[in-house]
């Protein structure tokens, strides 16, 4: 299980890098395009050496289109053949302990030793969205109970109910009933200590959202290390951060792109979600002086710019926090933009695959 957990860092990338993918819809696109650039990028993330591709649960977006993560990641496992593939993450309070053990297990035995199960407890969506989700509006049960439906999920793909529990004789399937086999490895997901605290005190891997709750890093993952105890999963911490990243051949051109993400984040906060609007769009719209300021902090917490200039943010976000491997993600209107990021940092990093001219 350790060894499914560590990356192997790149070329000279300080760390292992990622990708987090949103399945992000811009105006003018389609979520069948939107599916496409994720298969693109999961292949390309494959050739360059990206350690793994994860895809977020999100609902009632009309600028994300990741709503279901395990089909997603079904359709990317046919499309790859080595990158590991994974939830970051699933909402574990939206479902049934065992209907996720079930997914996972399918999962893995479509893509043997090549699946991570990431697990958040907030909902992904706004409150009624989230209480059409778990057909309740008592919202806090669910976080409140996370511990509890993550050992009970824990027991499922383990198979190993105790004699005498309600659920002994319930087996989740593709799983250990049906013989010997693996099964993916969990990490905690989180935005707040709460998770960080947990995912320590379990010797689980921990995954940190740096990319919308950076004030939150340095003190989680202090938390998480703090609180670690070792198990059967990890002997020592290992913590992976999300950060969001837009690399282009131009530096102005880099700005042009992640403004389209924080007037999508504007919109998404004010009541008012939709498609993520294009650079001319965004070049347009007339930013009162509230939403400058909002942008103007947003903006601190995205590295972007040129490749060398990406490439110098994440060696300094890496040395400041510790992380063990960084999880990027290009939240930008087009699909030519995000691949071409991918691209860019993994020349820059000497990552494999690269083209000589």
């Amino acid at each position: 299980m350790i060894d499914a957990i560590h990356g192997t860092a790149h070329g000279t990338a300080p760390v292992p890098l990622s990708v987090l993918d949103l399945v992000t819809v811009g105006t003018g696109r389609t979520a069948t395009q939107a599916l496409a650039t994720s298969v693109e990028i999961a292949r390309l993330a494959e050739r360059r050496g990206y350690h793994r591709h994860w895809v977020a649960e999100h609902h009632s977006m009309p600028g994300v289109a990741s709503s279901s993560p395990a089909v997603i990641l079904a359709h990317l496992a046919a499309h790859t053949e080595r990158i590991r593939l994974g939830s970051g993450g699933v909402m574990l309070p939206n479902h049934a302990p065992l209907v996720i053990a079930e997914q996972f297990g399918t999962l893995e035995a479509l893509a043997p030793g090549r699946i991570d199960l990431g697990l958040g407890r907030a909902p992904g969506a706004d409150g009624a969205a989230a209480a059409a989700l778990r057909r309740t509006d008592r919202l806090n049960e669910g976080a409140d109970d996370f511990p509890e439906q993550l050992a009970e999920l824990t027991r499922f793909l383990d198979d190993d109910f105790p004699d005498g529990h309600p659920y002994a004789k319930i087996h989740a399937v593709p799983g250990p009933v049906q013989g010997p086999s693996g099964r993916p490895p969990i990490w905690l997901l989180g935005s707040s200590g709460f998770s960080a605290r947990l995912a320590g005190l379990l010797g689980l891997p921990f995954a940190f959202a740096h990319h919308f709750s950076a004030q939150n890093t340095v003190p989680a993952l202090d938390l998480y290390r703090d609180s670690f105890r070792p198990s059967a999963v990890l002997d020592a911490p290992y913590a992976l951060i999300g950060v969001s990243v837009l690399a282009s051949d131009d530096e102005k051109e880099a700005h042009r792109q992640v403004m389209t993400g924080a007037l999508s984040m504007i919109r998404l906060r004010t009541g008012r979600p939709g498609l993520v609007p294009s650079p001319e769009e965004t070049e347009a719209y007339s930013f009162t002086s509230l939403e400058r300021e909002f942008v103007d902090g947003w903006l601190k917490n995205i590295v972007y710019g040129t490749a060398d200039e990406v490439c110098s943010g994440l060696d300094e976000l890496r040395k400041r926090t510790g992380a063990d491997e960084l999880m990027l993600t290009a939240n930008a209107h087009g699909a030519e933009a995000r691949v071409r990021s991918y691209e860019l940092i993994a020349d820059a990093y000497g990552m494999p695959g690269v083209v000589h001219s």
